[in-house]
């Protein structure tokens, strides 16, 4: 298991991996920060990008707070760094 550092930026226009603030993922969600909707949306699109299930990652700290830390089963640092190289704004 992976610990992934999260910003979030909620109600975006759209969906997007920014890229990395120093050792946290920026993510912009196009999802309100209510009822769990924006946990949810970047749920999925770290998912997509990871090329893994959405059950694979979980919000261990920040449930409603902008910053994040996911529990990511499966993949390590590396594995996460590697497969979000090529992410750039």
């Amino acid at each position: 298991m992976a610990k992934l550092k999260v910003k979030v930026v909620p109600s975006s226009s759209r969906d997007l991996v920014v890229g990395w603030l120093g050792e946290a993922l920026k993510v912009k969600v196009k999802a309100p920060p209510e009822k769990g909707k924006a946990n949810a949306a970047v749920i999925a699109l770290l998912a997509t990008h990871l090329g893994i299930d959405q059950t694979c990652i979980e919000v261990l700290s920040g449930h409603t707070s902008a910053a994040k830390v996911l529990s990511i089963e499966g993949l390590d640092q590396t594995q996460i760094r590697a497969a979000l190289s090529d992410v750039s704004g």
